[in-house]
């Protein structure tokens, strides 16, 4: 169900049961309900892809891309794997290129064997990490995010990426999957030394907010220092508690970097840049809030689950891109939207690869700092103990 907040976005919780014949979507071809897991599809399955799958003795996962396209897309990985194990084919399973150490948290990854795995190779990843491989695979598999659509079954639509991404290798695989929605694989988090110099000097305290600033497209997607501080004094007036905010920034080039904001009537804040995404995975369910704009890092702090299986509330802001498919589909993660976010979530499109212009130039500024903190207000009276 969504609400609409007063300056006119929506928001739209974690995990909605969105009805099939609201969306633009793709029927899935069979009702996954009443197909036993690991029973053959009703559909053609692909005969090539399934041959060379069944004689492959390793699975290389390869990601080289954008964080965020990466994260949505480990649920194509499941998938294959998810395979393999149902028709009992031995693989060692390994991982290369920049996001190895998140990708190896998902747990999904074999222990590496001591002895050279006998069969074919197959390469998973995003394009840029399939040709790093090179042509020695026997076969590749390239999960793209523009390909899969927004599927339909049993009345429901599946429009985030990693329901889309599973549900596509499950059709091509042809027989029916064991994984249900949420489809993404979550993150595990372990001890940090950064973060326990924060706790000890008081920054993950009894009321603590993330606030991501990275973005690759900062002249669309910034909402800025000022907003997020200005947010988290609305929550901290309405708690009568001192906030303690962190400020997330990308990398900026010359490796970690911390420093504090000028101190605030109700409101610390602290900016760190340059903390690596492993780093930030075992930070964020330290936090009780997490706000950030449609970005990797956002995926990534609610993909992230502490060692007592929770997770904090996350946000994202979506002002342009559909606010479904951006998502991981996960029950904390929830989005306010603009009406064109929510008019691309209807129509399973994409402003930049449809070249669609908006009606007016929508800018994060849709977003008042007082209309989210209401909505994070309500989200941590729900959470918090």
């Amino acid at each position: 169900m969504t609400t609409v907040a007063p300056a006119g976005v929506r928001f739209h919780p974690g995990s909605p049961a969105v009805p099939a014949e609201a969306v633009h979507t793709t029927p899935l071809g069979y009702d996954r309900d009443d197909i036993p897991i690991g029973a053959p599809l009703p559909l053609a399955a692909s005969a090539e892809l399934v041959h060379r799958l069944s004689g492959c003795g390793e699975v290389v996962v390869a990601f080289e891309g954008k964080l965020g396209d990466t994260l949505l897309a480990l649920s194509g990985v499941r998938a294959v794997l998810d395979w393999l194990r149902l028709r009992s084919v031995r693989v060692a399973v390994r991982t290369v290129g920049p996001y190895a150490g998140l990708i190896t948290r998902t747990g999904l990854l074999t222990q590496p064997q001591t002895t050279v795995p006998s069969g074919w190779r197959a390469v998973i990843g995003d394009r840029a990490g399939v040709e790093a491989q090179g042509s020695t695979a026997t076969v590749s598999l390239v999960l793209d995010p523009a390909a899969p659509p927004c599927w339909s079954t049993d009345g429901r639509a599946h429009p985030d990426l990693p329901a889309r991404h599973y549900l596509a290798m499950e059709r091509r695989l042809g027989i029916r999957l064991p994984a249900t929605a949420p489809f993404a694989p979550t993150l595990a988090t372990g001890p940090n030394n950064l973060v326990e110099e924060l706790r000890s000097m008081g920054w993950l305290g009894d009321l603590n907010i993330a606030a991501i600033t990275a973005t690759s497209w900062p002249e669309r997607k910034d909402y800025t220092a000022q907003r997020y501080i200005t947010l988290a004094e609305h929550i901290a007036e309405a708690h009568q508690a001192q906030a303690r905010l962190l400020l997330i920034g990308g990398n900026p080039g010359d490796g970690l970097r911390i420093t504090a904001e000028a101190p605030q009537r109700h409101v610390q804040a602290l900016r760190i840049d340059g903390m690596p995404a492993n780093g930030l995975a075992d930070l964020f369910p330290h936090c009780h809030l997490i706000v950030g704009n449609d970005t990797g890092l956002t995926h990534l702090a609610a993909m992230a689950h502490g060692r007592d299986s929770g997770s904090p509330p996350v946000i994202g802001l979506y002002a342009r891109h559909s606010h479904s498919k951006w998502r991981t589909g996960l029950p904390h993660h929830h989005a306010i939207a603009t009406f064109l976010s929510d008019r691309m979530h209807r129509g399973d499109l994409c402003p930049v690869r449809d070249a669609i212009a908006p009606d007016t130039d929508v800018h994060m500024d849709a977003f008042p700092p007082a209309t989210l903190a209401q909505v994070g207000l309500e989200l941590l009276d729900g959470v918090r103990r």
